[in-house]
């Protein structure tokens, strides 16, 4: 039987999803900007560059790959794009990047603004998954932004109270939006499926509730109102689909923007939260302990995020191991995995803080490591 398809759990060596983009695929992506190729020689590029990362990473013995993001400019623009009456603009909501020395910069963070009624008119992602997993060896995963980045960035009042005057429409028709969306990557084969959510992980830092009361919100509601957002936009996914989140913390500085625990969310959101598994950034001081981890119930998991994609030094396999040991005094190991904080690039640029050598030298380190943990993938 094809191991895709019984899927339960993520593997013990696992991924966020994005990787490094070659620099023949930042180079091609700036001249059909320019107008230098047209839309089908850039994409030649990619499924080259997609090739060859999936191939990098089945090199590395990863059980799942993922086609980097490569024909993607940003994590979540080119996706939630794809819906209608969704536009970027300007976000109401202040963001806060942790500088190395200590330092925070403070900026508006880009946004959505809905301008009428969401609708999901046309598939979005569904054709670049077919291409990966026409590529794969393995299980091929797909990454999507979670639903909450519709709402999240600008607030109610980025969202056309014409088309919705009742704010719980909005909620439904988003949901509604990602189940066509999701239904579409089952039927062409996708068995496992990641969200990937700032939201929920921003919602632990004492700035951002702050900058989400100035925005009119309340962040304790926020978690609840998300995480049925969520739960609506999986609902009545088949019993083979495994579908997983990522709380991100912020991966465009190195050292990223949210601080916080889990504890200020956790009791409501692992338990409330339709979920597998749940991937967490764990590689630096800023999500606290591993003490907050006792509100995931079984049979649900946690994707350790101890490997870092924002510094070059490689950790130590025996640090990983006690961390690995510490977590499992809080959940079993066998409803743990491991995996790195994050993607290696959130967007199309040229981000030089890591190299293709050091990439691939943390996907040997990590799947090295959970082998000798687990024994298995």
């Amino acid at each position: 039987m094809d191991a895709r398809l019984t899927l339960k759990r993520p593997y013990r060596a696992d991924q966020v999803g994005s990787h490094l983009r070659p620099d023949r695929l930042m180079d091609a992506r700036e001249q059909a900007k320019n107008g230098e190729i047209d839309a089908a020689a850039l994409r030649k590029v990619e499924d080259d560059c997609i090739r060859e990362v999936v191939a990098m990473q089945e090199d590395a013995g990863l059980a799942c790959v993922t086609d980097g993001e490569f024909r993607r400019g940003s994590w979540n623009r080119d996706f939630l794009a794809g819906f209608e009456n969704v536009v970027e603009r300007a976000g109401n909501l202040k963001l806060y990047h942790r500088n190395p020395d200590g330092t925070n910069t403070t900026n508006q963070i880009s946004g959505w603004a809905v301008t009428g009624r969401i609708k999901r008119s046309k598939p979005i992602q569904v054709e670049d998954f077919k291409f990966l997993q026409s590529v794969a060896k393995v299980t091929p995963k797909t990454c999507i932004p979670s639903p909450t980045l519709l709402h999240f960035r600008g607030g109610r009042e980025a969202i056309d109270k014409k088309a919705y005057p009742d704010i719980a429409q909005f909620f439904a028709d988003a949901a509604a939006a990602y189940r066509a969306e999701i239904d579409d990557l089952y039927a062409a084969g996708a068995r496992y499926i990641q969200l990937d959510d700032t939201n929920f992980a921003y919602l632990c830092d004492t700035r951002f509730r702050e900058a989400v009361k100035a925005m009119g919100e309340d962040p304790v509601a926020l978690v609840e109102t998300y995480c049925n957002l969520v739960n609506d936009a999986v609902r009545g996914r088949p019993s083979d689909l495994l579908v997983t989140i990522h709380l991100c913390r912020g991966n465009s500085s190195t050292a990223g923007a949210a601080s916080g625990g889990y504890e200020v969310i956790g009791e409501r959101m692992f338990p409330a939260l339709d979920v597998d598994a749940f991937f967490l950034e764990y590689d630096d001081e800023r999500a606290g302990g591993f003490e907050p981890l006792k509100a995931v119930p079984a049979p649900k998991c946690v994707v350790l995020g101890l490997i870092s994609t924002k510094r070059n030094a490689l950790e130590s396999k025996d640090a990983l191991k006690r961390r690995i040991d510490e977590a499992a005094r809080v959940v079993p190991l066998e409803r743990l995995c491991l995996s790195p904080q994050c993607g290696f690039a959130s967007g199309a640029r040229k981000d030089k803080r890591m190299s293709l050598k050091t990439e691939r030298a943390k996907l040997d380190l990590l799947v090295e490591t959970a082998r000798e943990v687990w024994g298995g993938m």
